[in-house]
C-alpha cells in the first residue's frame, strides 16, 4: 500500500476526539508531500535540524510537533513557529520554552512528559516528581509555556498488559493533575500516548494524539 493509502487507513480508524501525529522524521520531503495529498497536516520530528530543513519545503498550512527529547539550546530556532511541543521532560526546559516564547510574542503549547516506562534510559518527569513540580506552581509564571497535557512512551515490550498498564497509568495522572490544578483551564486537555505498534490500545487509554510512523511511512531510511 502506498504512504496516501496507509495514513488514510490509520485516520479512519481514529474515534473522535483523537488526532494523528505523522511521525515523518527520517522520511524524506516526498514522502511527507504524499502524506499531506492524502490530507495529513499535522507532522511529528524530533530532530531541530532536520525539522529546519524540511519546512520550508513544505506548505505553509502544516502544524508541527517535536515530539523527540528537545535540548534547551535548540528550543529558540523552532519557538517561531512549533505548534506543540510533547516531551517537556524538565523544568529547566518549560522555562526555556516560555522564554524563548515571549521573545516571539507566542505562546507555545507543551506537553510534560511522563516517565511510566521500565526502561531507565527514557527521559521524563517520575509521577511523584512531576506531581510535585505542579504542585509547586512556579510554572504559573512561564506564561509563554502552555502545559495543555501529558506525553508517555509505553514500555518497549510485547507484553500488552504492561503497555497497558503503562498508558492507564499516565491517564491517571492526567485526571488527577486536571483535578488539582487544570480545574478551571478546559486547554489542558491532550493525552499523547501510543505508537504505530500500540496505538489501538493507547485509545481505549485516553490518547488524544497517537504518534504514527511506521505504520504510515513505512520502515525509517537511518
Amino acid at each position: 500500500m502506498s504512504i496516501a493509502e496507509n495514513y488514510r487507513l490509520v485516520e479512519a480508524q481514529l474515534p473522535q476526539g483523537t488526532r494523528l501525529v505523522a511521525v515523518s522524521k527520517y522520511h524524506p520531503v516526498e514522502a511527507l508531500e504524499e502524506a499531506y495529498g492524502a490530507g495529513c497536516r499535522v507532522f511529528g520530528e524530533s530532530h531541530v535540524q532536520e525539522l529546519q530543513a524540511k519546512r520550508p519545503q513544505l506548505p505553509a498550512d502544516i502544524e508541527w510537533h517535536f515530539i523527540g527529547h528537545l535540548q534547551t539550546n535548540k528550543v529558540k530556532y523552532i519557538a517561531p513557529y512549533i505548534a506543540m511541543i510533547h516531551a517537556v521532560d524538565s523544568p529547566r526546559l518549560l522555562q526555556e520554552i516560555h522564554r524563548q516564547a515571549v521573545r516571539c510574542g507566542r505562546q507555545i503549547p507543551c506537553l510534560l512528559e511522563l516517565h511510566v516506562a521500565m526502561e531507565a534510559t527514557k527521559y521524563g518527569f517520575s509521577p511523584e516528581d512531576c506531581m510535585a513540580f505542579l504542585a509547586g506552581g512556579e510554572w504559573r509564571k512561564w506564561t509563554g509555556a502552555r502545559i495543555c497535557g501529558i506525553m508517555c512512551m509505553a514500555s518497549n515490550v510485547d507484553d500488552e498488559e504492561r503497555i497497558a498498564a503503562d498508558f492507564e497509568r499516565a491517564a491517571s495522572f492526567f485526571r488527577e493533575a486536571r483535578e488539582r490544578f487544570f480545574a478551571d483551564d478546559p486547554g489542558f486537555c491532550e493525552c499523547s500516548w501510543g505508537m504505530s505498534h500500540d496505538y489501538g490500545l493507547a485509545i481505549r487509554h485516553g490518547s488524544t494524539l497517537v504518534r504514527v510512523g511506521s505504520k504510515i511511512f513505512g520502515p525509517r531510511d537511518y
